[in-house]
């Protein structure tokens, strides 16, 4: 009798143990977009490390590249139950598939239990979905703006640009680049124009209606929308791309601007943690200005907060993950961690980041945006993955002559 009881307590014991055990050794499943390429890989990396050290949690990390096959990837694996525990995701119109299919936790819901969960964040600065509801934490925020590199534009005798820089003086500095030998402008056309798009979209309206979406090709919008499209096309007829742009990846444009064959590159504040890293010399490398065209100054420019760390309803029902997967988007959050994120972006942090000493693309940075005379964000995040992947996928057939750009807009429309 007494072994049976005996073994019933250490049993009885075990049960109970069970809960705390799972506790310990938690995995959680996480996705973001700081892929291998992205500048702050290494910074997520020590964050990582950091939380396993901390909690005696593991991250299986899933991070890719952002570009829109990852987007795709992401959204399908919520429609076949293959969701990650926390996401890092775009709080724009791309999350509203999941948002609407109920797949993630409110913000509001998450400090009913935990009160103090994104409580270091401006709440005016944390995005709201289409029901009006927050559900993620934002991270550092953005700028687009125009990379140059200093050392292709000296061998030109081209002037880096200041904020007055027109299209017109834009147009004869690439021409005087062509013929130097030099691609006047590193884009792939195949995997990443929307940076572009953004620039002569604005280059054709005004900043303040930058984000009025096209109900038809005829309206304002539309308009606006046709007129970049053209200028897609002439900059493509007048050999300022890269020979490969039809077919080159985004790395291989980039690589072909950091290794000194081109001259000019639209892309984010992202990238200017991949210089720092992967420049030979990074002084030859400098933030200047997009050219502005019409109302458009080139002092005017695209930049906002559009990513957060969700958590979704899979890990959250699952109390084994649900204070991890808390514990987790709260370190990655922290002042102290997204402090080494942040040179030059914005962030929604109550306190604002502390950045170490800036390197001297950095600094290039900083005093760019402190000549930015206003900032919008980006059209293309609000309308919907279907539109976005159609409208883009197309800029190849317009610029090759294969479709119209009243026909890629109508196109769009119908998607969106």
């Amino acid at each position: 009798m007494k072994k049976i009881f005996s073994l019933l307590l250490a049993l009885a014991m075990t049960v109970s143990l069970c809960p705390a055990a799972f506790a310990e050794g938690v995995t959680l499943n996480v996705v973001t977009s700081y892929g291998g390429d992205d500048g702050n890989r290494a910074n997520f990396e020590a964050a990582v490390k950091a939380y396993e050290e901390s909690t005696g949690n593991k991250v299986n990390d899933g991070s890719a590249t952002s570009n829109e096959e990852w987007k795709a990837k992401v959204l399908t694996d919520f429609e076949t139950g293959s969701e990650p525990d926390v996401l890092f995701f775009f709080t724009n119109a791309d999350a509203e598939p999941f948002v609407s299919a109920g797949k993630v936790v409110s913000i509001d819901e998450i400090r009913n239990e935990y009160p103090d969960y994104a409580t270091n964040m401006k709440s005016s600065m944390m995005a709201v979905a289409a029901d009006g509801v927050q559900y993620s934490v934002p991270s550092s925020g953005y700028w687009e703006n125009m990379f140059v590199n200093k050392a292709v534009l000296a061998d030109c005798g081209v002037e880096v640009p200041g904020p007055d820089y027109t299209w017109d003086q834009f147009l004869a500095d690439c021409e005087t680049i062509k013929e130097a030998g030099y691609t006047p402008i590193a884009c792939s056309l195949f995997e990443v124009p929307h940076y572009w798009f953004e620039f002569l979209v604005m280059n054709n309206g005004t900043v303040e209606n930058q984000l009025d979406v096209p109900a038809s090709v005829d309206d304002e919008a539309g308009q606006k929308w046709v007129a970049a499209l053209n200028d897609f096309k002439a900059l493509y007829e007048a050999g300022y791309f890269p020979a490969n742009t039809l077919t080159a990846s985004d790395a291989e444009t980039v690589e072909l601007f950091n290794a000194g064959e081109a001259a000019f590159l639209i892309d984010g504040s992202w990238k200017v943690g991949y210089f720092t890293s992967n420049a030979e010399n990074l002084d030859d490398f400098a933030i200047a200005y997009v050219p502005g065209k019409g109302e458009r100054s080139a002092s005017e420019a695209i930049g906002g907060i559009s990513m957060g760390y969700f958590i979704t309803r899979k890990a959250w029902d699952d109390e084994t993950k649900r204070e991890a997967a808390v514990e987790f988007v709260s370190q990655l959050t922290s002042d102290e961690v997204l402090s080494t994120f942040v040179t030059t972006e914005v962030t929604a942090l109550v306190n604002g980041a502390s950045p170490a000493g800036l390197n001297s693309l950095q600094q290039s940075a900083a005093d760019a945006n402190a000549s930015i005379t206003a900032i919008s964000g980006a059209v293309q995040d609000t309308i919907t993955g279907e539109a976005k992947a159609d409208l883009f996928g197309n800029i190849q057939n317009v610029v090759t002559g294969k479709m119209t750009p009243e026909d890629a807009v109508a196109s769009a429309i119908t998607l969106n």
